[in-house]
């Protein structure tokens, strides 16, 4: 099996893992390229030079970019895997900015601290991505404080 299709299989079993059952295809389409550390492994995933997804060295995780996290978004229905903020907070997020725990109108009850997240508007706008700090119930009994560790937003440069 070439490096190719072997890196393509690794990636979505990953994401299947981390996200649920056929995101892997979801998420990784056959034309994705690869870009890899010193020792051949998957570090980042593009589809025509727009970043999808990095995978973490440290626990072998992906963090989604906008192209990753826009794919997720299209492929689970709301309320799944998402964050909704406030309207005042939309063009703070948006621009790459944390997510405060006191602007969050709801999330997905079937997130764990530590997921990755896609955060949305009230009207279902993808805004930004990130790793949610707490979980579901935390979040809501929290009134200040960060709630999503905003990696990337969808009005950034």
């Amino acid at each position: 099996m070439p490096d190719i299709e072997k890196n393509l299989k690794r990636v979505r079993v990953m994401a299947d893992f981390q996200f649920g059952k056929g995101c892997g295809n979801a998420l990784f389409p056959d034309d994705v390229t690869f870009r890899l550390s010193k020792t051949k492994r998957v570090r980042q995933v593009f589809k025509e030079d727009e970043h999808i997804a990095t995978v973490r060295a440290k626990d072998g995780m992906l963090t989604l970019g906008m192209e990753g996290a826009r794919a997720l978004h299209d492929y689970f229905p709301a309320p799944a895997r998402r964050v909704v903020i406030c309207e005042d907070a939309v063009p703070f997020v948006a621009n790459g900015k944390t997510t405060f725990a006191k602007h969050v109108l709801s999330l997905d009850p079937e997130l764990r601290a530590g997921d990755e997240v896609v955060v949305v508007s009230e009207s279902d706008d993808l805004l930004a991505t990130g790793q949610l700090l707490f979980s579901p119930g935390e979040v809501a009994d929290l009134d200040r404080g960060a709630a999503v560790d905003v990696r990337r937003g969808r009005d950034q440069s």
